[in-house]
């Protein structure tokens, strides 16, 4: 048997070392900090110890408002201080309904400090940039940037949803190095593998965050996908001894830019169920066939 692609093992991210796995929060939109509590320590129990916020989030998907995820995630640190240390504390900023984005230098300062405030932390260790502001010079984006850091606000800073053109846009300017670029990437959205995103972070050693893994969970209903991925995936799932879900992200751990999987099921017991991913084996050829069947056409 050939060696499996996928590299269990921790990545790392500026100083930090974070899990193949981590805690997406968009759909933390519970009421109950106890519940919320009980997801967070369960991932951290799990090696899921990069928690992945935004302070758009609580915006849609059910939320109670602009900012409401992060909130709930400050009041689950403030009523068990001791989960904080164990964590990777990611957020994002710089979505600004309904303009929709803003990376101005007030904009960008004032939601960080907001973001303080809600989450109950004096420190940000990952600051993303969540979506590009087109009309932003990346100059004085980075100069923004470099000033939260100087500041103690910000420990580490990536981008989310950049192409690898605006990614270098922006690090041109920066006088340190980013640390993470958060694509979306799942056996139905494969554009990572096509538009210079993962090559960049293979080049410069950045990590690269994958979210919606399962595709929103489109990977584990066939909504919208290929019926030749969906069988190939449960042929795979049958061969391993594991469910679907577990090939899927299995599937995005495999790329040798050694991605994070940001999961974002809200129950601890899928949490612990993913943890299989980390076990399956994966060669070659299995990952060329769910990019062949994913695309329906063969590679040439």
């Amino acid at each position: 048997m050939t060696d499996s692609l996928i590299n269990p093992s921790p990545r790392r991210l500026g100083p930090y070392e974070v899990g193949p796995l981590a805690l997406g929060c968009w759909r933390l939109t519970t009421d109950v900090v106890d519940d919320a509590r009980a997801l967070v320590e369960t991932a951290l129990d799990l090696g899921m110890n990069l928690v992945d916020n935004a302070d758009v989030y609580g915006f849609d998907w059910g939320g109670s408002g602009f900012g409401a995820n992060e909130e709930l995630l400050g009041r689950v640190l403030a009523s068990a201080p001791g989960l904080r240390d164990r964590m990777v504390l990611a957020t994002k900023g710089g979505i600004a309904p309904p303009t929709p984005y803003d990376s101005s230098a007030a904009y960008l300062e004032a939601a960080c400090d907001a973001s303080l405030r809600r989450l109950q932390t004096e420190v940000i260790d990952l600051y993303q940039i969540h979506r590009p502001d087109l009309l932003a010079h990346p100059a004085d984006v980075a100069a923004t940037l470099s000033r939260l850091r100087e500041k103690g606000k910000i420990r580490e800073v990536g981008l989310s949803n950049h192409t690898p053109a605006q990614h270098e846009a922006l690090a041109a300017h920066l006088p340190f190095a980013l640390v993470t670029t958060q694509p979306e990437y799942s056996a139905a959205t494969l554009a990572p593998l096509r538009d210079g995103t993962f090559d960049l972070c293979m080049r410069d050693g950045i990590v690269p965050l994958a979210w919606s893994p399962l595709a929103g969970g489109r990977l584990l209903t066939d909504d919208g996908i290929r019926p030749e991925l969906g069988a190939l995936l449960d042929r795979l799932a049958i061969r391993e001894g594991v469910d679907r879900a577990a090939i899927c992200i299995a599937f995005v751990l495999a790329h040798p830019s050694r991605p994070v999987a940001i999961l974002g099921t809200q129950t601890p017991a899928r949490l612990e169920s993913s943890t299989a991913a980390l076990g399956v084996h994966l060669d070659r050829a299995d990952v060329y066939a769910v990019v062949q069947a994913s695309e329906g056409v063969p590679l040439p």
